[in-house]
């Protein structure tokens, strides 16, 4: 009797493991600062931004100018809201303009200073801002160089010169002479230079004696017993006449 021998099992091969799908790990970008919007718009927490540059902290403020052009005037403004460099650039050079230009009429010598005061307030509000806050979509304004340390801080001398040269002219037409001035006259008989001197000077040859307004009659200077010549003027609507005498101080 034959024992049956048993059949091999064929070997399973091992259960294959699928890999499981793991979850997309990333990393952040590194957090860059939002750029401001654009000038002179609303950015929050700040208000309006710089209409020049976009900075923020700004202020709302308005820098004058003056010109003077003989007979007439310009009034010059920038309204704007401003950062502390750009507001300061721009006081810098429309005053440092007005100091040159502002002076060059009758009615400027009254307007351009007080554009000048009116300008030193604005400046206080534009210096109490800080200093821009980087990542503005400009570049803020340099500055340059304080009022006084320019080449137009010069033209501060330019009112006193004007209102000098124009006293000196004054104080010496004889037009504007009164009795017991002296004059001086360059002995020319058809068109004399006449000019008011002062009477301790060699160059008074005459006193004034006698004034007569609204007239060229020279007759009124015989009530004047001293009277060696006589001065008479016309220059448009004004006249007058001036009775003279020899100068006995010199």
């Amino acid at each position: 009797m034959t024992t049956p021998t048993p059949s091999p099992v064929p070997s399973q091969p091992p259960p294959q493991v699928q890999p499981q799908p793991q979850a997309a790990t990333t990393t952040p970008p590194a957090a860059r600062p939002r750029p401001l919007p654009p000038f002179g718009q609303e950015v929050p927490g700040y208000g309006r931004s710089c209409l020049f540059c976009g900075s923020v902290p700004a202020v709302q403020a308005t820098v004058r100018g003056h010109q003077g052009m003989v007979v007439m005037m310009r009034f010059l403004k920038v309204r704007a809201p401003f950062c502390r460099r750009c507001g300061i650039a721009k006081h810098r050079e429309m005053v440092s303009d007005s100091l040159v230009q502002g002076w060059w009429s009758p009615a400027s010598m009254l307007f351009n200073p007080l554009t000048l005061l009116v300008n030193l307030f604005q400046r206080w509000k534009i210096s109490r801002l800080a200093e821009p806050v980087p990542g503005a979509p400009g570049t803020p304004a340099d500055p340059g160089r304080p009022i006084l340390l320019r080449p137009t801080a010069l033209g501060l001398l330019i009112p006193v010169i004007l209102i000098g040269g124009g006293w000196l002219l004054l104080h010496n037409d004889p037009e504007y002479a009164e009795v017991g001035d002296c004059v001086h006259s360059n002995g020319e008989v058809l068109f004399p230079d006449v000019s008011v001197v002062d009477c301790g000077s060699a160059k008074a040859e005459f006193e004034v004696v006698g004034r007569f307004d609204n007239t060229t009659d020279t007759g009124g200077c015989a009530a004047y017993p001293r009277t060696v010549a006589t001065l008479r003027a016309e220059r448009g609507s004004s006249k007058y006449v001036l009775c003279l005498a020899r100068n006995d101080n010199t």
